[in-house]
């Protein structure tokens, strides 16, 4: 009996999960007006309703009120990278004179002066002939040789000289103003039945151990200077004016 009951209790399962074919197909519930519409395809079922989005949108110049005072001023930033140097602008107008500066240290300071004179006259007996001189006024640091007539340079730079001599009545006076074995000036004055004080200077740029000194020309003429013992007629001057940079 055991036997028999089996294969019924496995059939159960199979014959209540299949339809049987003869079953009519299930009925959908439909309206009396659904023949006067086309057929809906399975896109194009109907779906669930959905409410339609509702944005609130508020003007925020209606609600705009008065203005604040001013906030506090923020912690400066880090300095940036500089830029590209920019074109040189337009020349400014010229300042004003500023204030004198201190005197500078007077070691420091470069001097160099001479003023000698002549009390004796002078009659030229080489065709040149270096004038000498015997008196001396101011000569700093000798840098006047008396013995040879001479100025020699210890401090480079522009110097201001000066020759005054009386003439000689009847007599040609002619002497020339010398740098180094150059003449730079001329002292002139014909003979004249009357005798005058001539004058020369001049500006010279002077490098270290150059030489100036006064050089009597003798020509044809008797050529001659006029001085005594009592008065001093002639002078030979010169002094610093700039020293080199």
């Amino acid at each position: 009996m055991s036997g028999f009951f089996l294969p019924v209790l496995l059939l159960l399962p199979l014959v209540a999960s299949v339809p049987s074919p003869s079953r009519p197909p299930p009925k959908y519930c439909r309206r009396c007006c659904d023949h006067l519409e086309p057929p809906l395809s399975s896109s194009s079922r109907p779906v669930a309703y959905q409410a339609p989005e509702v944005r609130t949108f508020i003007n925020m110049t209606i609600l705009k009120g008065d203005k604040g005072d001013r906030g506090e001023r923020g912690t400066p930033g880090k300095t940036g990278a500089d830029g590209p140097q920019g074109f040189r602008g337009a020349t400014g107008a010229k300042g004003s004179k500023g204030q004198a500066g201190a005197p500078g240290d007077p070691c420091k300071t470069q001097h160099s002066a001479f003023s000698v004179g002549r009390r004796k006259s002078l009659h030229s007996v080489d065709y040149y002939q270096a004038m000498v001189f015997d008196t001396v006024f101011v000569n700093l640091a000798e840098h006047f040789n008396m013995f040879k007539g001479k100025f020699y340079c210890y401090v480079p730079g522009i110097y201001y000289f000066n020759v005054n001599i009386h003439t000689w009545n009847f007599k040609e006076t002619y002497l020339h103003l010398m740098h180094n074995e150059k003449e730079k000036v001329i002292l002139y004055a014909q003979p004249s039945d009357r005798s005058i004080m001539q004058s020369q200077s001049v500006l010279l740029n002077l490098e270290l151990n150059d030489e100036v000194w006064v050089r009597l020309y003798k020509r044809e003429r008797e050529n001659a200077i006029y001085s005594d013992d009592v008065d001093i007629y002639i002078t030979f001057n010169g002094y610093l004016v700039a020293p080199a940079s």
